[in-house]
Parts: structure tokens; sequence; C-alpha cells
């Protein structure tokens, strides 16, 4: 397991902690790895009622990890890493909650609309910048956040790129509620841990319930994920790759007129 995945179960909660605060918690493959056997471990032992995402002061995560993105051969490529992750947040049967401080991008965005409860500081900073990357949405997040947000509000998230500071996310629904960062992790964690002494069956069956068929988002998350593999062997996202890295504007080629 990543060292840069902190873990540890204490009354009845699975903590898993992005630990690596020096690269604002961008996500690399063997994170996502130890991410997915984690929660593969917490839902299937009961000591374990909920599951509680957590990022450094400061930092949620910068999501994927551009860098570790690169095949060998220079190219982005798909992620089945990426994909482990994501299968085992939308199979999870316990409770997901998460304790947004700062940056949450790409991906720290999208696991957003998966937890059931999400707290977020003052700071915190929601973005989602897929399509200047050259990418598609992700984690199906293009049929969860219309309909958590209507259409509007995702295409302005998802399309335009814009950033949703706390008071933003919580209007749009993305947030429960606004914690002062030096109280934001206990206050996820007691939320957990309330949780966690519920009657552990009827809290997971109310839980599916609300959430609703599963096998739809997973559709959604394999369409997208079929695309995204698609996208990244594309000229646009090897251009916005190799800008991002060379910190310099990306320079698109028009496509020719039909």
């Amino acid at each position: 397991m990543s060292d840069l995945i902190e873990t540890g179960v204490r009354n009845g909660v699975l903590t898993l902690q992005f630990n690596r605060p020096q690269k604002k918690n961008a996500i690399t493959r063997p994170m996502y790895t130890a991410l997915a056997d984690a929660m593969a471990a917490g839902e299937a032992t009961d000591d374990v009622g909920a599951h509680l995402f957590l990022g450094a002061p400061g930092t949620f995560t910068a999501g994927n990890d551009l860098a570790d993105f690169l095949a060998r051969d220079g190219h982005p490529s798909p992620d089945a890493p990426v994909q482990a992750f994501l299968e085992a947040v939308v199979g999870a049967r316990k409770p997901l909650i998460a304790a947004v401080d700062g940056l949450a991008i790409g991906i720290g965005t999208t696991l957003l609309l998966h937890c059931d409860l999400v707290y977020a500081s003052p700071a915190a900073k929601l973005s989602t910048p897929f399509i200047d990357l050259g990418l598609v949405p992700e984690a199906a997040s293009s049929l969860l956040l219309p309909e958590r947000c209507g259409h509007a509000v995702a295409f302005e998230l998802l399309c335009l790129g814009a950033t949703f500071g706390a008071e933003r996310a919580l209007r749009a629904g993305l947030v429960n509620e606004i914690v002062a960062a030096d109280r934001l992790e206990a206050h996820a964690t007691d939320a957990a841990e309330r949780l966690a002494r519920k009657p552990r069956r009827a809290l997971m069956l109310s839980r599916g319930l609300l959430r609703g068929d599963g096998k739809r988002v997973r559709t959604r998350m394999r369409e997208e994920f079929a695309h995204f593999s698609e996208r990244l062997q594309s000229a646009e996202a090897r251009e916005a790759f190799a800008a991002f890295l060379e910190k310099r504007p990306p320079v698109f080629k028009k496509p020719a007129a039909s």
C-alpha cells in the first residue's frame, strides 16, 4: 500500500487521507490502488461502518498527477487503477464522507458526487478542468452533476471550467456545510462516527434506497472511461499535457471546416 495514502480505523470509521502535500496531494497510480484496496477491506469488515476522505490542511487533492499519467512512450495512457478506485466508490455500501479544505480538482470534485456527506472549509475550491486538458468528465459526473445541480450549473463546472468556492458549492448542493478549517476534520469525523454507531444493516439499506440503482451510474462511468481513454491519445490531450508540464499556454489546432 502506498505510504502517500494514510489509512486507519477508529470508532468504526475508515479514514483515507491523501498524504502528498508537497505535490498538492496529486494522485498517482499506486495511490489509487491503495485507496481501492483500503475501501475493499473496509467494506469487507464489520469493524468499519463509514469511510472518511481527508486531505492535508489547505489541499484536499489536486486530482490526477499528470506526470504520472504519461505512459513510457511519453503519451497519456488509460488508467486501470483509477477505474478500480471508481468502481470501489460506486460499489460502496457503507456511507462516504469527505472533508474538503482548499483545492479539490478533477476527481477531487467528482468524488464528492458519490459522498453522502461533504463538509468544506471556507477556503475550499472545486474545479473540473477536464476539457481544458482535451479530456471528458469522469466518475459518472456527466450524469450525477446535472441530476444534482441542473444542466446550467453542471455545464458551468464541467464545460466552462468554472471554479466553485465553498459558498457556491453549498448553494449548488455539492456541500452540506461550511466549517472552519480548524474544526473541519473533527466535524467530519464526528459525523462519520455517528453514522458508524447506527444499526449497520438498516443504514446500508437506507443508503442504497437513497442512492438508487447503481447500474446506470456504472454504465455512464464506463462510457465516460471509454471516451476518456480515447481522448488521452488525442492530439489535443497531448498538447494540453505538454503545455502543463512545460508551464506554457497550450496551442490547439482548429478542426478543419466540413
